[in-house]
């Protein structure tokens, strides 16, 4: 006797039990988390070569000096001259070093490092302003195709790793980086790429507090086993899955996939960015909540006679505030009751409570105010927020960001 297949899927279901139905969620290992969501300024590529009594003494000394020519870099990348300071300064405004690769020998130290720099010091110092405009915040839906087989959250992939290892400090991209965890597998899929329905989408960056959908796709080749390696680049956007542009990038053997994935983040990066200087990055207007209907008030139904109590009505009515939603950054705990206790402080607010923790991420706050959305939003730009979006919806930022500077042409990958 021949099953059908929904049928013989009943069967097997009703045999194996209720394990084989949470396989698919719980059968592989999902998420990563990005590394970086702060708005600190970011210098890679800082070569070093230093020679020192011991390993440690040169390890140390090696750092100093790529604190000393980071600086350089920074400084000149934002129109200060390339003026030096002092060790004890850069100490003082340096947030971390990065190893990209090293060698350490018993008295030398060969390494590639980067630098971050603390924004706010940085910028006092180099006497410019710390806060720049940047997007709209943008989901990122990372898409890989590798052997026939299309792939997002699915489960751990290189492409995903290599977006979860880019640091957003220097790119004028506001990016919601999903960690893979949870329902991200169920909502953020292949198949939901190629839905373009207005109605789901909106459901699903309310969901992550975006306004837009970004959808980097890599295409990869592999010529032989643990031979060259092909990726073909492309830069998406939007529930229509629109091609902004393409590039591609080639590697010598799959010991490399890493740092090919990553070239292809920087540079999709700066072509996100170049679109959205050129307006071609601009929000999709069908993403945004439909209008409510205005009401409709039929005069003769109304008659002449007062109708009793409605003056005390209007009154209660009035004095009930309005409900505004407020999507902020949250990198930690201590975040969220800072940014609540500074918004409870603007006068007119009655109420001020997360009812959206992503911590890491940005989480949603309901405040409720008694007066105009644009007063709040002037309030909170007094307060050395940046604001963007109007009426009940707002997102304030800290801190903003700068492009991203070219990616270095020495890196072993031609395209």
């Amino acid at each position: 006797m021949r099953l059908r297949a929904p049928v013989l899927l009943a069967c097997c279901v009703a045999v194996m039990g209720p394990a084989a139905v949470l396989a698919q969620m719980e059968g592989q290992d999902r998420g990563v988390a990005p590394v970086a969501n702060t708005g600190d300024y970011e210098v890679s590529g800082v070569s070093v070569d230093v020679a020192g009594k011991t390993a440690e003494a040169a390890r140390l000394g090696g750092w100093r000096v790529a604190q000393r020519k980071a600086w350089v870099v920074l400084s000149r990348r934002l129109g200060g001259g390339g003026a030096m300071v002092s060790d004890g300064t850069l100490d003082s405004i340096v947030s971390g070093i990065v190893v990209e690769n090293e060698q350490i020998g018993p008295t030398r130290y060969v390494a590639k490092l980067g630098v971050t720099f603390d924004r706010t010091r940085a910028a006092s110092i180099l006497g410019i302003s710390a806060y720049a405009d940047r997007s709209l915040p943008m989901l990122v839906v990372p898409m890989q195709i590798s052997g026939g087989v299309s792939q997002v959250f699915e489960g751990r992939s290189p492409w995903q790793q290599a977006w979860a290892r880019f640091r957003t400090g220097n790119s004028t991209i506001d990016y919601v980086r999903p960690a893979g965890t949870g329902p991200d597998a169920l909502l953020l899929n292949a198949g939901q790429i190629g839905r373009p329905g207005r109605g789901w989408w909106r459901t699903i960056i309310d969901q992550y507090g975006a306004s837009d959908i970004l959808i980097p796709t890599v295409r990869l080749y592999r010529q032989w086993p643990g031979g060259p390696v092909i990726g073909v680049f492309q830069a998406r956007h939007g529930p229509d899955n629109q091609l902004l542009g393409t590039f591609t990038l080639r590697v010598g053997s799959s010991a490399g996939l890493a740092q090919l994935l990553d070239t292809g983040v920087q540079r999709l990066d700066a072509m996100y960015q170049r679109a959205l200087s050129s307006g071609a990055l601009h929000p999709d207007a069908s993403l945004s909540p439909p209008p409510a209907p205005e009401p409709v008030i039929d005069d003769d139904a109304l008659g002449d006679e007062p109708i009793e109590g409605l003056d005390a009505a209007i009154a209660a009515t009035t004095g009930a505030g309005i409900a505004v939603t407020v999507q902020f950054d949250t990198p930690s705990a201590s975040a969220v009751a800072n940014t609540e206790s500074l918004v409870r402080s603007i006068p007119g607010v009655r109420q001020a409570a997360t009812s959206s923790l992503a911590l890491g991420g940005v989480s949603l706050m309901r405040v409720t105010y008694d007066g105009d959305p644009a007063a709040l939003r002037t309030a909170l730009e007094s307060r050395g927020y940046q604001v963007i979006g109007s009426g009940t919806t707002l997102r304030i930022r800290r801190a903003a960001q700068i492009p991203t500077p070219a990616v270095p042409a020495d890196n072993g990958i031609t395209g």
